[in-house]
């Protein structure tokens, strides 16, 4: 019996017998929220109506400390009667100084029942009164600070057995939890306390009991720190195939062969899962592949995917992907629109190729800052109610469709079934896959999508009528790195270069969030960049500029990967193999440590895989190395509980496959990377044509000149370029005597340095063997914000 599973046979009992006596004083237990989490929100023409609506439409009364906040979710906070503090010293403190338990409260923008919680309870000033009489209040938005929320979180678990969002934790002033659970009423009801009464009994317990709480609250941190950094006394051995093949048999068991998807009621999109048994399904497991592809299906079809706009919501509550839980989140949508279009392109099926442009169409349009960064999400409610922007009545169809339109849209979108949400709304899903509607109807496929966009841009212009939901702009590393390697790689396999071109502007923006030492940043909003990053942030930035620089072939991704991943060792490395998830601090009670997945990819699994790549990509031994790190510190966890961990499983099959550093016969790493897009623009912006003329005075030579036209916007580097590490223009071959003509000074708007380059047209000359049939010219084209590829062109002698 491994440590962690000990844990769960004595430690929880022992918990839910130490609570006894406070959920009597209690009359009942703390309830849980009525449904899953919700999440964060974003829009563009929207925004400012959207910002109205971050807080009370009064804004009555003196504002907390929460406006001097930069997350919205704080904000919504801000004017509150309850004395909230953010998470810091001047709270901590506080509570040590007076001896003051802490209520501190977790959530989100765009988590629904955080925002009823707000509305019912905290605005309430009867009960802001109590909480500020008896307790220091804290709010948290989980999203800036997801290491605490992921220690409170295992604390309501263990406690509770339950867990979501909003997260309501009780502290001793040393942070240690010892009463916890997550949407608590107003008032008591159905056998359950309202906050109110749980506030008055812990004020009690404290007050009179104070020995029973503290001990309570050292069992449960050392059950927590257990649960956190589970196997942590010594690295185990590198996983083994047998793990892989057991992770894949139970992901297979849990799949829902009606609806796709894993289990059943609630589904969400799970990236974890599909990306593994895509590798897999590309490693000859054909029903893996099928069971990605199936899954695809179905939510694409489901209104968990906007019919109208693109995009994915978070989650459904049914099995079938119809009645979703509204909140778009930035990590959703890139994981599902790399999958798409990675799917797409293996199997040239035009409906995946549909929902991949639909997907990063809706990002670039509603999730992207003019900065060039993406937004986190878009909210579920609108005017407290759930889905108000999105779902429809059948009269609200018809008003916006002429008859003959609504004939069209009602058998295929569902609305001549009975309304399937609450009263008489519909969401729109698709009844069928649109093949099968347009031989229902003796058309193509094509032609019914022809026919149905003007209706569909009818419902759309009637839907933006209304009032859209809160948008969470701020600006995560993770999120925007998960994104980032979406676009590149779907720039490239979609034949889309503005993709790739998004991807490098929020490259850029994000890796400019730095501190004064260089230290990489979580979070920004508002000209404002803070906290010092977590694992997550260097996993899934890394993982974005590796895909940058597999699809352009720039160098500069792959040197600044590099400098992210020695950052990550040196602040994050645990001794026992992998990465913690945060720095060491005084302010956080665990410092934890894990591979388990959740609603995104696990970090370590992640980092894993981005080191096996980067072993690949410079062939430096080093990276391989701390691949195994993580792997052998997680390898118990791969081998005890497979499908928990199926990033990992990941990492563990390429380490597994591909064992040898793949070198030329020199010892360099010799990349192979097929053709994109972009290299195909960097052929295009430049024409070069060869003219020769007559012999020299040697026969065996003749003079040539060459002229490059360089299309309006771009330049080439000048020969000699300005730096070393830039790539000049050169004629290669059998010549002689070349001549380049002087550049032109040009600096970019990022740079403080002036390079000399050629733009419009340039001529080079020179002689060359009458022998030779071809030469060949190398340059890389540039803008003022990018270099694409290099090329090399081979022109022909005549």
């Amino acid at each position: 019996m491994t440590r962690t599973k000990k844990i769960f046979v004595w430690v929880v009992p022992a918990l839910l017998i130490a609570w006894v006596t406070l959920a009597i004083a209690l009359q009942g237990e703390p309830q849980t929220s009525p449904t899953p989490a919700s999440e964060p929100s974003s829009a563009t023409a929207a925004d400012t109506a959207a910002e109205k609506d971050m807080g009370h439409d009064s804004h009555s009364g003196r504002p907390n400390r929460l406006i001097h906040e930069t997350s919205p979710y704080l904000q919504l906070h801000a004017y509150n009667p309850v004395d909230w503090y953010p998470w810091g010293t001047e709270a901590l403190e506080r509570a040590r100084r007076e001896d003051k338990p802490i209520f501190l409260s977790v959530g989100y923008t765009t988590c629904y029942w955080c925002h009823v919680m707000e509305r019912e309870v905290f605005s309430n000033p009867e009960i802001a009164d109590l909480m500020n009489q008896w307790f220091v209040n804290i709010k948290v938005d989980r999203e800036e600070r997801p290491e605490l929320d992921e220690i409170y979180m295992t604390a309501t678990r263990l406690m509770t057995r339950h867990g979501g969002w909003p997260n309501s934790v009780f502290l001793t002033p040393d942070l240690k939890p010892f009463y916890a659970g997550t949407y608590f009423p107003p008032t008591d009801g159905r056998g359950r306390p309202g906050f109110p009464r749980v506030l008055e009994s812990l004020n009690q317990a404290w007050s009179e009991r104070r020995s029973e709480v503290v001990e309570q609250a050292n069992r449960i941190a050392v059950a927590m720190g257990q649960t956190l950094a589970a196997n942590t006394d010594s690295m185990t051995d590198l996983p083994k195939k047998s793990d892989i093949v057991k992770a894949a048999s139970q992901l297979k068991r849990a799949y829902d062969e009606e609806f796709g998807g894993f289990g059943s009621g609630h589904k969400f999109p799970s990236p974890s899962n599909l990306y593994f048994l895509w590798q897999q399904g590309q490693h000859g497991d054909k029903d893996a592949e099928r069971l990605v592809l199936e899954t695809l299906a179905h939510m694409g079809r489901g209104a968990i995917y906007d019919q109208l706009d693109g995009g994915f919501h978070r989650y459904t509550l049914d099995s079938a992907w119809r009645i979703p839980h509204f909140e778009k989140m930035l990590y959703d949508n890139a994981h599902l629109g790399e999958l798409l279009a990675i799917t797409s392109a293996a199997t040239a099926d035009p409906e995946l190729d549909r929902l991949a442009r639909g997907t990063f169409d809706f990002v670039l349009e509603w999730m992207t800052l003019t900065n060039g960064a993406f937004k986190s999400a878009i909210d579920a409610e609108t005017d407290a109610v759930e889905g108000a922007y999105y779902i429809w009545t059948r009269s609200d169809i018809e008003a916006a469709l002429s008859p003959q339109e609504y004939a069209l849209v009602a058998p295929i979108f569902g609305i001549e079934e009975e309304p399937n949400f609450e009263d008489t709304h519909y969401t729109l899903y698709l009844k069928a896959p649109f093949s099968r509607h347009a031989e229902r109807l003796g058309i193509s496929r094509d032609a019914l999508l022809r026919r149905l966009e003007p209706a569909l841009d009818k419902l759309r212009k009637a839907r933006d009528l209304r009032k859209f939901p809160i948008v969470d702009d701020k600006v995560l590393t993770d999120w925007n790195g998960m994104m980032i390697a979406a676009l590149a790689r779907g720039g490239d396999l979609l034949e889309e270069p503005r993709y790739v071109e998004a991807a490098e502007r929020a490259a850029e923006f994000v890796l400019d969030l730095r501190d004064d030492s260089g230290t990489q940043l979580h979070v920004w909003r508002d000209g404002t960049a803070k906290i010092p990053a977590f694992l997550d942030d260097y996993a899934f930035l890394i993982r974005g500029l590796l895909a940058l620089e597999e699809v352009t072939g720039q160098e500069k991704w792959l040197l600044q990967a590099i400098r992210l991943a020695d950052q990550l060792e040196e602040r994050l490395a645990a001794p026992q193999g992998g990465y913690f998830m945060s720095e060491d601090r005084t302010d956080v009670l665990i410092r934890s440590r894990s591979a388990s997945e959740g609603a995104i990819p696990s970090g370590n699994g992640v980092a894993a895989l981005d080191l096996l790549t980067l072993a690949e990509r410079t062939g430096e031994e080093r990276f391989r190395q701390r691949a195994e790190s993580v792997l052998s510190g997680f390898g118990e966890d791969l081998a005890q509980r497979p499908r928990a961990v199926l990033t990992l499983a990941q990492a563990a099959f390429e380490y597994l496959d591909r064992p040898m550093i793949n070198r030329t016969a020199a010892g360099d790493y010799k990349t192979p990377r097929r053709k994109s897009p972009i290299d195909s623009l960097a052929r295009e912006l430049v024409d070069a044509e060869i003219e020769v003329s007559g012999s020299t005075a040697e026969e065996d030579w003749r003079n040539f000149t060459l002229e490059l036209r360089i299309r309006d916007g771009w330049h080439i580097n000048a020969n000699p370029a300005s730096m070393k590490y830039l790539i000049p223009t050169q004629v290669s071959g059998e010549v002689r005597g070349v001549s380049y003509p002087p550049g032109k000074s040009f600096k970019f708007e990022f740079a403080e340095e002036v390079i000399d380059v050629y733009s419009g047209v340039t001529r080079i000359r020179g002689e060359v063997n009458s022998a030779e049939e071809s030469v060949e010219v190398i340059y890389q084209a540039c803008d003022d914000r990018r270099c694409l590829p290099p090329v090399t062109k081979s022109l022909r002698l005549d």
